[in-house]
C-alpha cells in the first residue's frame, strides 16, 4: 500500500463506447483539472459535461485536493466525459482504498458496455433492411 503513495501520480483508465481516458491524479492543493492540455471548462463546454467529468471527485469530496491531468481520445464528447469519470474513479480507488465503496455504489467503477452494433452484409444499417418491393 505504501508503494503507491510514494509515486508522483496515480493513474486510472476509463472507457465508454470508443472513448478512452487516461487520468492521472497528483495530490496537491492546486485543484486544477486539465483535459488534453486545456482547462476543463474549455474542453467540456457545457456545465453538465463538466459535472459528469469530475463527478467521482465531487462524490468523494476530493475536488480541491487533487491536480487532475487527463488525456482522452475517441468517441463523442459525452462518452469522453463518462470515460473521464470512470478513469478518475479508478485512480481514486487505487489511491485511497476506502473510497472504493462510495464509488462502487454510485456505479462509477463499472464499465458501460453498450456499443454501436456493427453493420451487417445485405442490410442498410445494423438491423434495417432494404425496402421490400413486390414487383
Amino acid at each position: 500500500m505504501t508503494k503507491m503513495i510514494d509515486k508522483k501520480y496515480i493513474e486510472g483508465v476509463g472507457r465508454r463506447k470508443t472513448a478512452v481516458a487516461r487520468v492521472r491524479i497528483t495530490p496537491s492543493t492546486k485543484g486544477e483539472v486539465t483535459v488534453n492540455d486545456q482547462s476543463l471548462k474549455t474542453y467540456f463546454v457545457t456545465p453538465v459535461l463538466q459535472d459528469m467529468a469530475v463527478a467521482s471527485a465531487t462524490l468523494t469530496e476530493m475536488n480541491g485536493a487533487l491536480t487532475i491531468t487527463v488525456k482522452v481520445n475517441g468517441g463523442g464528447i459525452t462518452s469522453q466525459a463518462a470515460a473521464v469519470r470512470m478513469g478518475l474513479a479508478r485512480a481514486l480507488a487505487k489511491w485511497k482504498p476506502e473510497l472504493r465503496t462510495p464509488l462502487k455504489t454510485a456505479k462509477y467503477l463499472s464499465r458501460d458496455a453498450r456499443m454501436k452494433e456493427r453493420r451487417k452484409f445485405g442490410l442498410k444499417k445494423a438491423r434495417k433492411s432494404p425496402q421490400w418491393s413486390k414487383r
